[in-house]
């Protein structure tokens, strides 16, 4: 995308918009629009006035991308529209992501599969995004036998209420949630995990059992991860091979704290699996809202909008 890209950012008032408009101030973008609900019609985010996003405001054929990060039902029902206007859509919600046809992208893991699309690119859940950012340059050198996850998710992944809930709390009364639709042996966002790691590693098959938790921190989606590889991989291998992958960086400890604000996938506390002879343990921590949301969606624009200017 060239400076002059217009760019909608719908949802520009919930968690991941205003993160998405200042980022895009900071890569240089100047023609950027907000649209919301017709509640937040009028009010400002990062200096821009917000427009109620209505099926005619998004099919008006002035836009070139736009960055959806709303509830699954209104990408449902708005997307078809901005698409209608000619703006390829990158969307976040969970509508796309397992639609035969949409490519499920993270540009540093299947990049090319953005140029694939037929007017949408999903976004993939934040908490998918490091954990295949992680497993690809393993599955590449060794191969992926079977990968256990344990999540411990921020708040700021259940959106903007969310985060003024954990603001208003006493700290004595932090909790550990699970707010996920429940389905009796699993929530909706473990499903989700799997089925989204297997679409964009391209491994229908891949066995992977997650656990998902909502923890009292605000910024910063953590992942203790447990993987066992085809071939023997030493910890000290599987360093090297992380630390040589875009948009991941070794921390000896990586933490929530130490992530937020960063656009890189922190990795760190890479040891044996005592249990298992071809089994690594890693942990691995992201900042929800910019990598795992709002970046990897400009990413996308950029790599679906990049033939444009050739």
């Amino acid at each position: 995308m060239d400076s002059d890209t217009r760019i909608g950012v719908v949802g520009a008032t919930g968690a991941v918009g205003p993160v998405a408009i200042a980022l895009l101030r900071e890569r240089g973008y100047r023609n950027v629009r907000a649209f919301a609900s017709s509640r937040s019609a009028g009010t400002q985010v990062g200096g821009i006035t917000v427009e109620e996003a209505t099926p005619e405001a998004l099919a008006a054929g002035d836009l070139d991308v736009c960055l959806f990060s709303i509830g699954t039902a209104v990408s449902l029902e708005l997307v078809p529209h901005a698409v209608r206007g000619g703006a390829v859509v990158v969307d976040k919600s969970s509508a796309y992501r397992l639609r035969d046809g949409v490519p499920l992208v993270v540009p540093e893991v299947n990049g090319p599969r953005a140029l694939d699309h037929d007017g949408i690119v999903a976004n993939p859940n934040c908490g998918t995004i490091p954990l295949t950012m992680v497993l690809k340059p393993l599955h590449e050198a060794v191969g992926l036998a079977r990968v256990r996850v344990s999540t411990y998710q921020a708040m700021s992944g259940a959106g903007a209420v969310a985060m003024e809930e954990l603001r208003a709390l006493e700290p004595a009364q932090g909790d550990l949630r699970f707010d996920w639709e429940f389905d009796g042996m699993e929530t909706d966002e473990e499903s989700k995990l799997r089925a989204e790691v297997r679409k964009i590693l391209e491994l229908p098959e891949l066995p992977l059992s997650p656990t998902t938790v909502r923890v009292p921190v605000m910024v910063g989606h953590a992942e203790s991860v447990w993987v066992e590889t085809e071939e023997h991989l030493s910890p000290a291998d599987a360093q090297e091979l992380l630390a040589a992958a875009p948009g991941v960086r070794i921390e000896d400890l990586p933490t929530p704290g130490l992530a937020a604000g960063t656009d890189e996938v922190l990795v760190g506390r890479i040891r044996v699996d005592t249990t298992d002879p071809n089994g690594l343990v890693l942990f691995v921590v992201c900042d929800n809202l910019r990598k795992g949301a709002a970046l990897n969606a400009i990413q996308i624009a950029e790599l679906v909008l990049a033939p444009a200017r050739v």
